[in-house]
């Protein structure tokens, strides 16, 4: 807590500028300030530290020894308050900042990059972290403070979060070329009883909805393979291990692949942007968190749009 009698910044400007102008009366007309509230401060900062620190007389104000002390330290305490200034002021003004941002792996390969690209060159002095992890994972980082935003899959239920959903999309179905299903454009999840799956790893939010499609089906998933990254999925099933679910904005134009769309039941997700309701977002999350939105208003989605993506509007 600040105790009334510190010495206040304006005592120490006083006192830098009449110990550098060694006269009162030029110290200030540089401050653009009284004579009288000069002499003034400066006999408040004298009582405060209990010593003189100038040498009143005929001639020019110098300092005592006491006063030669203060110099050097005044100045610093000066300097270091215009740095704080001016660092406040470019991360205000956006011209510096830092925004740590998570989402999970599909999105982080479609949307993320067209976003960021476009936030960057707005304000190239802000500096991105991105972390790349299934919601839940996001989730914790949003608690802990590590994340200030997050692209994730809904529905997310933790009553700390903000959510904002963006668009709806599907999940899909992916073969390849030659599969028995190939020649089809439709299917069911009763259609894959039997058809070896490839499967995501743990942690993917498209697991557990995977294994939830089957079950709800009556049957479970005759896996062939499982443990995949999103990066690694379609090149598995271009060789031939078996088929994948998997959303519809990371299947669209991969050659070599077919693409089958699901119904009764047609399996959807939301695509949600998620922020902590109880802290106020750094003037460059928030930024960012406009410029997500503004980007899907203006641009819609990035690259070739998915089948039966539907944004929502902001």
């Amino acid at each position: 807590m600040t105790n009334p009698r510190d010495p206040s910044i304006h005592q120490l400007e006083y006192f830098v500028a009449v110990a550098e102008e060694q006269q009162f009366t030029r110290a200030a007309d540089r401050l653009h300030v009284a004579q009288p509230s000069i002499s003034s401060q400066i006999r408040r900062l004298e009582q405060t530290l209990g010593t003189p620190l100038f040498h009143r007389g005929r001639g020019p104000a110098t300092l005592t020894d006491a006063g030669k002390e203060l110099l050097p330290l005044a100045r610093r305490v000066l300097r270091d308050l215009a740095e704080v200034i001016h660092a406040v002021t470019e991360v205000e003004g956006l011209r510096r900042g830092h925004v740590a941002i998570g989402a999970t792996p599909s999105l982080g390969a479609t949307l993320l990059p067209a976003v960021l690209a476009r936030f960057h060159r707005r304000y190239p002095g802000v500096s991105l972290a991105v972390t790349e992890r299934a919601s839940q994972y996001l989730v914790e980082g949003l608690e802990s403070g590590t994340l200030d935003l997050a692209l994730a899959i809904m529905p997310l239920h933790q009553p700390m979060l903000e959510r904002v959903v963006l668009a709806i999309e599907e999940l899909v179905v992916v073969t390849a070329a030659d599969h028995v299903l190939a020649g089809r454009q439709r299917i069911t999840i009763a259609d894959l009883r039997d058809v070896p799956m490839i499967m995501f790893r743990e942690g993917y939010d498209l697991r557990p909805a995977t294994l939830a499609a089957f079950e709800r089906a009556g049957f479970a998933p005759s896996v062939a393979l499982e443990g995949v990254e999103i990066g690694s999925v379609f090149s598995m099933v271009a060789a031939g291990l078996g088929a994948a679910i998997v959303p519809s904005i990371v299947a669209t134009g991969k050659a070599g692949l077919n693409v089958l769309r699901l119904h009764s039941p047609r399996l959807e997700r939301e695509i949600g942007l998620v922020k902590r309701q109880d802290h106020a977002p750094s003037r460059a999350a928030a930024a960012l968190s406009a410029e997500i939105t503004r980007f899907l208003t203006q641009s819609g989605w990035p690259g070739q749009v998915p089948l039966d993506l539907r944004l929502v509007p902001g």
